[in-house]
């Protein structure tokens, strides 16, 4: 299965998700879809019990569904029962709940927009765009995240190319472009901006994600004209890509006097605008 993970947010309630992009099918934790729609102090004890009581009613839906790891609330890889959403329609009509209706209304839609994305890859483009403006940054910080994206997919399509796997290979040649061009592994610079879960390049400053993005492309071009064979080889390239980028940063930090690599997060930044508004509640953005 080729999987990508994903957050999707109901009624202002996470739920996780993955897209299984060989079956083309959403695959959705059941435990927070039961969570929301019963509000269950143990979604875990209850989900448990309902797969007991339609197990005895020989429902095949609890059969046919398995589980994936998925990111758990200790910050760890946790096999998780998911279904995916036909499935889940047919469970939704054996839990009680007012919210019933309108989740499979949200659940229809989910699946409805992922078929749309991939017959029109612009409609993700926009989406990511209208929900940053909501989210509050700034229209400069959002032009430079979305092609952020864009030079990222033409790095993973180079990896692909390569014969590299996504998941572990892809998280490790992150890591090394990362830690040549900032000083810091991923973790380290999560840890820095106080982060958990959230997305790091969503953090980052303009000026970070410029580095990051000249890290990445500079790893992309380099691969292409080196072809590297192995992992082995596609490592020291991601090493190199990164430090494209760090001899920028040095030389910017050596101009300015000021580090580039900072403990400001999103968080920080919305904060402050909010702040600033209110003060100037008449200024123009």
């Amino acid at each position: 299965m080729t999987k990508k993970d994903s957050i999707k947010i109901f009624e202002d309630s996470t739920i996780r998700t993955v897209w299984d992009s060989d079956n083309e099918k959403w695959y959705i934790s059941i435990v927070d879809v039961i969570s929301i729609l019963t509000k269950s102090i143990d979604p875990t004890a209850y989900w448990r019990k309902l797969k007991q009581r339609l197990r005895a009613e020989g429902n095949q839906t609890v059969t046919n569904c398995h589980g994936l790891k998925m990111l758990a609330p200790d910050n760890k890889m946790r096999m998780t029962d998911v279904a995916d959403t036909e499935q889940l329609f047919r469970l939704i009509q054996s839990i009680p709940s007012p919210k019933a209706e309108p989740f499979k209304l949200w659940l229809a839609q989910i699946a409805s927009e992922r078929l749309d994305e991939m017959q029109d890859p612009e409609l993700t483009i926009d989406k990511a765009l209208r929900e940053y403006l909501e989210l509050g940054y700034s229209e400069n910080w959002i032009n430079q995240r979305l092609k952020s994206i864009e030079i990222r997919k033409e790095l993973t399509d180079e990896w692909k190319k390569r014969g590299l796997k996504e998941g572990v290979q892809f998280a490790t040649l992150t890591n090394i472009i990362t830690k040549a061009w900032s000083d810091r592994t991923t973790k380290e610079y999560k840890i820095l901006k106080g982060l958990k879960k959230e997305n790091l390049r969503d953090n980052m400053t303009n000026t970070e994600l410029i580095l990051n993005m000249l890290a990445e492309a500079s790893t992309k071009d380099i691969s292409q004209a080196v072809e590297p064979k192995n992992i082995s080889e596609s490592k020291k390239i991601a090493k190199q890509g990164g430090n494209v980028a760090r001899v920028a940063r040095k030389e910017l930090e050596a101009k300015t006097g000021k580090k580039v690599v900072s403990p400001i997060n999103a968080k920080t930044i919305l904060e402050e605008k909010k702040k600033t508004k209110k003060l100037n509640p008449n200024k123009r953005k």
